[in-house]
């Protein structure tokens, strides 16, 4: 017996979300739509939960942007496991779109055309009967599992870092030329207190929930200044971003393990945890 296909749709307007889902019933019958959510946090949080087969992400959301939900979602997938046939929902126009027909991941543009999604549905239903054959065939299943995540982990990254793919509202990132003086000291407040610790002192940031925690030697500081904003005011020579919600001292990172599953962890000079490298990072580590 074949289990029909399942499917999930993160879309945060739902006019276009219940569109798409009129318009998938009638290319492809047998598809199920197994959840249906407005965010990009949500979009990874159910598809860890139901492990869909397909994904229609839209690329504006709140919360996280698609692609960084995908790229979430690629780092927790389990290398057991075949990742789910990604296709973008976008507004961008055709040069932008220019940049996912390299890729391995597809697009449709809104509104969604019928010709356009009857092409896309032809290309995931292929794309699930090779995983099918695949998994049926393959010897060394889980290592083959393992480098789909990988290589969809790779086109993500190329197409989060392509200049065609930014948004008009968004404000140009500051070149080095014009970029602000890196932040030499951070104001932390401590009940009635506010510590001045030298940038120079901080070994890495974390976030977590509504606060960064600073981090040195001895020390542990929370601040409200988001991670995104810090990234900004901080020398990216001297601080690496090595996960979603880490930023690190390069000069402090003393090795870097690679564990069973493949995933990277650094140790630190003069901290005694392990910080997990997502595999968005991982091309930091090479060996010279």
């Amino acid at each position: 017996m074949t289990l029909a296909p399942r499917a999930l749709i993160a879309e945060d307007e739902p006019l276009l979300a219940a569109a798409l889902r009129s318009e998938l019933q009638r290319a492809w019958p047998e598809l199920q739509i197994v959840a249906q959510v407005g965010d990009g946090l949500s979009a990874v949080e159910q598809s860890l939960a139901l492990r869909p087969d397909v994904l229609f992400f839209d690329i504006r959301m709140p919360g996280q942007t698609g692609l960084e939900a995908a790229l979430e979602l690629a780092d927790a997938w389990p290398a057991q496991q075949p990742f789910p046939a990604l296709v973008f929902v976008t507004a961008y126009d055709q040069y932008a779109v220019q940049a996912f027909e390299a890729q391995a991941v597809d697009y449709l543009l809104k509104p969604v055309q019928s010709a356009r999604l009857e092409k896309a549905v032809q290309k995931l239903r292929k794309k699930l009967m090779d995983q099918a054959q695949a998994a049926i065939n393959s010897v060394a299943n889980v290592s083959s599992m393992g480098l789909d995540v990988q290589r969809t982990v790779d086109q993500l990254r190329e197409l989060l870092t392509s200049s065609a793919l930014q948004a008009p509202s968004l404000p140009p990132s500051p070149s080095a030329a014009t970029r602000p003086p890196a932040l030499s000291i951070i104001q932390a407040s401590q009940g009635t207190q506010i510590h001045m610790v030298p940038v120079a002192d901080v070994v890495y940031f974390e976030a977590a929930d509504k606060y960064v925690r600073v981090l040195t030697a001895e020390h542990e500081y929370l601040i409200r200044t988001p991670l995104k904003e810090l990234i900004e005011q901080l020398d990216p020579q001297q601080f690496w971003q090595v996960h979603r919600s880490t930023l690190v001292r390069a000069s402090a990172i003393t090795s870097v393990m690679r564990d069973e599953g493949g995933k990277l962890h650094l140790s630190l000079r003069h901290r005694p945890e392990k910080l997990a490298v997502s595999r968005l990072y991982a091309h930091l580590f090479k060996a010279m």
